[in-house]
């Protein structure tokens, strides 16, 4: 008999928690906003790098008029956030637009007077993606987004469902970069974006989904009631058995499913070492795990 023993839910803390959730919201969204600010003023403008989306086209357009970088990313992004008004859900939007209003003060006042770096360009494409990257994942993680191709993209999936985000955004991309290496005639300013545009995704995959991944564990055990309860009561994660049956033996089998987080992964395999020298463990990544005791369901 699996014994269990979780403690009973505290539904005050959940509900505080949801009533703090909006100004944490906002926080956190103007915090990341300034740090994109200061990515891209101190790291890509300075250097050339138009690291996609309307930075990018920002980034071309001072190139070529020395009109502010953060009042063309404000105004650029005006009739798309009337679009995304219209066509996308009021609190995304709300949050977009504090964000774009934060990049664009932030771009051209806040961050004026810092000096810029201008070394080595690999350097400025790597610190640039990072530091943006960075921000965005934090941005997105309170479902809100930066504003330029993140509005068009969501109009765009919101009508074609079937077409991915990711598909958009990049081809998206490939049209900017293309663009900058035509008007800062230089090939190697289009490398240096594509690294930073690279670094950048890499970054906001680490934010949105690093917290979220977990391992999947099946375990096959005779003595899987043991490991379960064990499971349960050390490690306090639910465990699912499922029935199944042996091609080769021919026998029932009861199978353990256990999501867990990384890091407790190590001890719950020391736990079925321990229980059962012999017991059978496949192990599998999880992109994403939902749900009670690890990160709260998608809003979409």
């Amino acid at each position: 008999m699996i014994k269990k023993t979780f403690p009973a839910a505290v539904n005050y803390s959940k509900k505080k928690k949801r009533k703090l959730k909006p100004f944490l919201d906002i926080i956190i969204i103007i915090s990341a906003s300034i740090l994109y600010s200061f990515g891209v003023r101190t790291f890509t403008l300075p250097n050339d790098i138009a690291p996609g989306g309307l930075t990018g086209i920002s980034t071309i357009i001072n190139y070529i008029t020395d009109f502010p970088l953060g009042s063309t990313y404000g105004l650029l992004n005006l009739p798309l956030i009337v679009a995304g008004f219209v066509m996308l859900r009021g609190p995304i939007m709300f949050k977009t637009f504090l964000s774009i209003s934060v990049i664009t003060v932030c771009t051209d006042y806040l961050f004026a007077w810092l000096p810029v770096y201008t070394g080595d360009k690999i350097l400025a494409a790597l610190y640039g993606g990072a530091i943006i990257g960075i921000s965005l994942g934090l941005i997105f993680s309170r479902d809100g987004t930066s504003g330029g191709i993140d509005i068009i993209s969501r109009i765009i999936r919101k009508k074609m469902p079937y077409i991915s985000i990711g598909r958009i955004i990049v081809v998206l991309d490939i049209i900017v970069v293309a663009s900058a290496m035509l008007i800062f005639k230089s090939i190697d300013s289009g490398l240096y974006a594509i690294i930073s545009i690279f670094i950048s995704s890499m970054a906001v995959d680490l934010i949105l989904y690093g917290a979220l991944e977990g391992k999947m564990l099946l375990i096959f055990s005779d003595r899987y009631e043991d490991i379960a309860s064990k499971i349960i009561n050390e490690q306090k994660r639910g465990v699912t058995i499922l029935k199944g049956f042996g091609g080769y033996s021919g026998q029932d089998k009861n199978v353990i499913c256990c999501a867990v987080q990384k890091n407790q992964y190590a001890k719950i395999k020391s736990i079925v070492r321990l229980s059962d020298p012999s017991a059978f463990i496949i192990i599998a990544n999880a992109r994403e795990v939902l749900g009670e005791g690890f990160a709260e369901n998608s809003p979409d």
